[in-house]
């Protein structure tokens, strides 16, 4: 949760500090063919920012359940580790944001303005893209994880595994593994 709220205080800073060199801006510069020219020249920045935050704020939630690192702390953690690896990091925000899109997109066209099928089409419409979206965001977990490893090896940390399984130990609760005895399945006559 304070990862959480260091990296908001962070997107709420970055957009503060954007609102004020827009203003700035278009009081000094106007709306001149030269101001329309440095606005998009910030926008593009924004956007850049924008997703190089989301990157380093998606891997420190990673970081703050794997290691013992959290808040600002976990966001420096992420932002070193990601350096090496951003493009690997880059393709999987868009590939991720692209089929969140395209989900959007068929939800909005089969199931909102679905006008020419039948109620029932769209209900089954509407529960596949909630199954969809729910596997892309179960997907995306993996693959932040995946992602964590992979920085991880790039800088040649170790990753002690049985540390590792400790830390992981007090998410588990009060989960007991099932044994072979367990699961084994009595015989029945029909």
């Amino acid at each position: 949760m304070l990862t959480f709220l260091c990296a908001f205080a962070a997107f709420f800073a970055y957009n503060i500090v954007t609102m004020l060199v827009v203003f700035l801006c278009a009081v000094t510069i106007g709306v001149s063919s030269g101001g329309f020219v440095v606005f998009y020249l910030i926008v593009v920045l924004y956007f850049i920012g924008f997703v190089y935050l989301t990157l380093v704020w998606q891997l420190a939630s990673v970081v703050t359940v794997l290691e013992d690192s959290w808040g600002f702390k976990a966001m420096v953690k992420s932002k070193e580790l990601i350096k090496g690896k951003m493009v690997l990091s880059i393709f999987i925000f868009f590939t991720l944001v692209l089929s969140f899109v395209l989900i959007r997109i068929l939800f909005k066209k089969m199931v909102v303005d679905g006008w020419s099928v039948s109620s029932v089409d769209r209900t089954a419409y509407g529960v596949l893209c909630f199954l969809l979206l729910s596997c892309l965001f179960l997907f995306g977990l993996v693959l932040q994880t995946v992602l964590y490893f992979v920085c991880k090896s790039y800088h040649h940390e170790n990753i002690d595994r049985s540390a590792l399984a400790d830390h992981l130990e007090v998410y588990r609760g009060e989960y007991v593994p099932l044994t072979a005895k367990d699961v084994q399945l009595e015989q029945y006559q029909v």
